[in-house]
């Protein structure tokens, strides 16, 4: 079987992308914006700008299988004017136009990985596969239109189309709020999240890799969405702990009352950086579970070792 990858130099795409090569689980066809390669000589590899008129017919060839993770994401302060149209277009629209193409060309399945701001923000309850969408971001409501039109085609084509909605990935390389909690741990500096009793549900690279790979090969995965997990969800506290360990130090945590910390983001304009550590986010992965037999293979602290080691 030969499979393309989308983002394939990305967080997720480059060990996607090393697992199937090694696992020798298909012959991989690779694309990212960057004309500079850092494949194997054996990986088909393109250089491939991807927008809603981007002419896939060269990297379709002979393509079974399409994991699409190439797109825009979520931006802290994005400066754009109309955030939510920059986002349709390099979202929505280019994943559509390359999800006709591989149609027309007779792709088997579409492996479309979304993201769980589809879901919503946060709650008091685990999100799950069937429930509303309630995006509120235009990254979230970007990758909600992306799944409708993927279904419509499904539909009208009869090409397999699997959503994956992961939360917080980490890994070896994360950024945003990961990297930067691992930095704060790393110069043990205090830190006044310990008097916090949220619950996150956060998915290690590994794992998200392994379901991805599932919902490839998997008869069951069409016409499917599944969410992503560790199976264990962590307060923020004890992330912290986690990665202190992996670090091999002493986490500083202290006591603050977690409504002052609030007003102090909100105050300073980092509101959406507050509800991201120190909101409740859980994830039911039970349909994975269910349906794929899928069950995540490294736990949190495993994760968090080999994402900081």
């Amino acid at each position: 079987m030969r499979c393309l990858v989308t983002g394939a130099a990305g967080f997720v795409g480059a060990p996607l992308v090393a697992r199937l090569h090694t696992d020798r689980i298909c012959d991989v066809t690779a694309t990212t914006r960057s004309a500079t390669s850092t494949f194997p000589a054996d990986i088909r590899y393109l250089p491939i700008d991807i927008t809603e008129t981007t002419d896939w017919t060269a990297a379709l060839e002979g393509i079974g299988v399409i994991v699409h993770l190439a797109a825009r994401v979520h931006i802290m302060n994005d400066m754009s004017s109309d955030p939510l149209a920059d986002f349709r277009r390099a979202n929505t629209a280019s994943t559509l136009n390359l999800a006709e193409q591989a149609a027309r060309a007779g792709v088997r399945r579409f492996v479309f990985i979304s993201t769980i701001k589809v879901n919503g923000e946060e709650n008091d309850r685990p999100f799950r596969h069937d429930d509303q969408p309630k995006p509120i971001d235009p990254y979230g409501i970007s990758k909600m239109e992306s799944e409708i039109g993927l279904r419509e085609i499904a539909d009208r084509t009869g090409m397999e189309v699997v959503v994956v909605r992961p939360p917080l990935v980490y890994g070896p390389g994360a950024r945003g709020n990961f990297a930067l909690l691992v930095g704060l741990v790393r110069r043990k500096l205090p830190l006044p999240f310990a008097s916090l009793k949220n619950r996150r549900t956060l998915v290690a690279v590994q794992n998200l890799i392994d379901l991805i790979i599932t919902c490839m090969q998997h008869p069951a995965a069409a016409g499917e969405t599944f969410l992503a997990g560790d199976g264990e969800d962590l307060s923020t506290p004890a992330l912290i702990e986690g990665i202190a360990a992996g670090l091999g130090v002493k986490p500083m945590l202290v006591p603050f009352p977690p409504s002052l910390m609030h007003i102090a983001a909100r105050i300073a304009g980092k509101d959406a950086v507050y509800q991201r550590l120190c909101g409740s986010l859980q994830v039911d992965i039970s349909h994975a579970r269910d349906v794929l037999g899928w069950s995540p293979a490294v736990t949190p602290r495993e994760g968090l070792r080999l994402a900081v080691k």
